[in-house]
């Protein structure tokens, strides 16, 4: 009896191992369903960009808009009349230029401006005061 239990036994693991460990268990299978739900994963988000890109090559087909934007954020371009006004974060304006070097001619900033400025320059007309009533 002992003998026959054994062999059931070693009979029953022969039967398992298969279904486990073969080429097509258990854990082969719980594998490719996890790559299979990465790969659709992946697959949604190439969906979604493929989308957009579409979109995106419509626009540019049929509508000067979207060429427009792009000049102005890519290509920096702006139409004649606008001003272009850009904001610099204190944390990322560029370091202070250097004060400028003494002219040949032997007179600093401050000398020019005594002497009227630079050789050659105009000065600007005094503003028109307007009578107060």
């Amino acid at each position: 009896m002992r003998l026959l239990t054994l062999l059931i036994g070693l009979l029953l693991a022969l039967m398992q191992y298969p279904l486990w460990l073969g080429k097509g268990g258990w854990f082969r299978t719980w594998e490719l369903e996890r790559q299979l739900a990465q790969q659709n994963e992946t697959n949604d988000q190439l969906r979604t960009r493929n989308k957009a890109l579409g979109a995106e090559v419509q626009d540019l087909k049929s509508g000067t808009d979207a060429i427009e934007e792009r000049a102005r954020f890519e290509l920096g371009m702006i139409r004649q009349g606008e001003a272009f006004v850009q904001i610099v974060d204190a944390g990322s304006a560029p370091a202070m230029l250097p004060a400028p070097a003494v002219p040949a001619g032997g007179q600093g900033a401050a000398a020019q401006a005594r002497a009227g400025g630079p050789a050659g320059a105009q000065p600007s007309p005094p503003a028109a005061a307007s009578p107060r009533r």
